[in-house]
């Protein structure tokens, strides 16, 4: 069976503007817009870089349909509905089907911590439960819970199971999840530093955090890789690691909001228990903005 293939190249793990009264939805407009203009191929919404876990239900909703709305079929949106109460996620999900987007991003239950048997009936379970293209999403660092290449191979199984969203840094299981899975199952990386290694194992994009302070880069480095550019396309990915590292120098998103502070968005501070960026790492990012800027 061929899988869809949600978005090929550079989707934007999009982060997400609050002030005083919640979403600033008209500053997310914006964001979104410039996204599309700089040719993302993709936009993620309120995953872990949107800091879903802070907002409301209602705020969530508000936030995916304005990046429907906004895109207006220019380019997939992607909305995050994982979560470690499996009903919940299934609920949820199926509110989110009807905003019209193009695919559900679901992460590891957290905190639980399941089996892999466990797992595995999560995600069929909400695979069931609505007909859109899922993208797992494996992030052990924060959910304590990585999906076993074993794991991949049984949910490639499911029809509307088509990617996963690999975040776990480890390259020799990405290699045998590419190896068990091949095109039943499309990898994306997850993380901005292994963007290209991931590429070069049969990958076919990120869902970047830098593409949300330079998506035009971003997208051009993997489109490189993609057109056979590999010299070039490394190059970028190399000249980009001070920046990326500046991004995850605290608890993403943290440094990402700063980032866009920086560029003359007004995306405000994180929700606590996320901070303000420390004033001394924020003047590095500053730095490597305009050093890559150039």
């Amino acid at each position: 069976m061929k899988k869809k293939i949600l978005f090929k190249g550079c989707g934007t793990a999009i982060s997400t503007p609050f002030d005083e009264n919640g979403v600033n939805l008209k500053e997310f407009e914006r964001l979104v817009e410039n996204q599309i203009e700089n040719h993302v191929d993709a936009i993620i919404v309120c995953g872990t870089t949107g800091e879903a876990s802070t907002m409301s239900t209602e705020e969530k909703l508000a936030t995916i349909e304005c990046a429907v709305k906004t895109s207006h079929r220019r380019i997939p949106i992607i909305a995050g509905t994982g979560g470690n109460n499996t009903k919940q996620v299934i609920e949820y999900s199926k509110t989110v089907e009807k905003l019209g987007v193009d695919g559900l991003l679901v992460v590891t239950p957290y905190y639980n911590k399941c089996t892999q048997t466990g797992l595995i009936e999560h995600y069929k379970k909400i695979a069931e439960s609505v007909s859109l293209p899922i993208i797992l999403y494996s992030v052990p660092g924060r959910t304590g819970v990585n999906i076993s290449p074993n794991a991949c191979l049984e949910l490639s199984k499911v029809e509307n199971i088509v990617a996963i969203k690999e975040a776990s840094g480890n390259l020799s299981q990405i290699a045998e999840i590419a190896h068990l899975c091949g095109n039943n199952l499309y990898i994306y990386s997850g993380n901005d530093d292994q963007t290209l290694p991931i590429l070069s194992l049969g990958g076919i994009g990120v869902i970047s955090v830098l593409s949300n302070v330079m998506p035009k880069y971003t997208h051009d480095m993997v489109q490189n890789f993609f057109d056979g550019n590999i010299e070039t396309a490394t190059k970028m990915q190399l000249d980009a690691i001070p920046l990326i590292n500046s991004l995850f120098s605290e608890v993403n998103p943290i440094p990402v909001k700063s980032a866009l502070n920086i560029l003359g968005y007004n995306f405000g501070i994180p929700r606590l228990p996320l901070t303000k960026m420390s004033a001394e790492k924020e003047i590095i990012l500053k730095t490597e903005i305009e050093k890559l800027m150039k």
